[in-house]
């Protein structure tokens, strides 16, 4: 049953959570280190009615019991539309938007498929993500065209033909993209499109045993740990490391790190 109290909890925040920009950045951090990204997870969660994955009319208090208090956690839909409701219980002006990642992409051909929150606060606006996989940012980012600088990693939100780019440049690396979105305020009948061809690929997926390909992440204080399939990459301070696991036995303890927490 969904309960801000015991959401507040779960991520580790403690005090009031008045709706202002050192509660809205405390928030989004602790989530990101509370609760990871794990699509195996968000595939697992009860549909509102029928078969298949709910990412339109999803039971809010069954979700939040596996994702948030259960801490299992979920995909993006799961975790963007339970934030955004915590965020718009405690006050803030709070909306949902969309976009699309480069992968997203090129699997769906969907516009809508990555989900984000638009947070006003004083005539500013912050963009909020507690639902990529990563890398990306540990604390929401300020719209507008200057650099950002976060935990040794640069971002800037670059506007490209009626959308916002955003870019990302680890230490010693490139600028390159993580996804563009547009500002549009959307209802999350916007991602329909999106519900029916995930549908439509896990339908026609062949059964296979031993889990498939695995995408987890969890933010650290100072950078994220992410798993994909056998890819590990982490980012401390800016610097980024990735490897692949061979060892069986080390790639079941670095993906239980990343799903139970803490990441070592």
């Amino acid at each position: 049953m969904f309960d801000v109290v015991e959401y507040l909890r779960c991520i580790g925040h403690e005090g009031e959570a008045k709706p202002d920009l050192d509660t809205l950045r405390a928030l989004h951090k602790k989530h990101l280190m509370a609760i990871p990204y794990n699509s195996v997870g968000s595939l697992t969660l009860p549909p509102s009615e029928g078969t298949g994955v709910a990412l339109v009319d999803i039971d809010e208090d069954a979700t939040f019991d596996a994702v948030i208090a259960e801490g299992h956690g979920g995909g993006c839909i799961q975790l963007s539309r339970l934030f955004f409701r915590l965020l718009r219980e405690l006050g803030f002006d709070v909306a949902l938007i969309g976009g699309s990642t480069v992968e997203g992409a090129q699997v769906f051909g969907t516009e809508v498929e990555h989900m984000l929150l638009l947070v006003t606060l004083d005539d500013e606006r912050w963009l909020v993500d507690v639902g990529y996989a990563g890398p990306s940012f540990l604390e929401p980012l300020r719209v507008g065209e200057e650099i950002q600088l976060q935990y040794g990693v640069q971002y800037r939100l670059v506007e490209d033909a009626g959308h916002l780019v955003l870019r990302r440049c680890a230490q010693g690396g490139r600028w390159h993209v993580v996804y563009r979105f547009t500002l549009a305020v959307r209802e999350p009948d916007a991602w329909s499109e999106l519900e029916g061809k995930v549908n439509e690929k896990l339908a026609a997926a062949e059964p296979h045993a031993g889990g498939g390909l695995m995408l987890c992440s969890r933010a650290v204080d100072d950078g994220q740990a992410i798993l994909k399939g056998r890819r590990y990459l982490t980012v401390r301070d800016g610097r980024e490391q990735v490897r692949t696991l061979v060892d069986n036995a080390e790639y079941e303890n670095l993906a239980a790190g990343i799903l139970t927490g803490p990441v070592g």
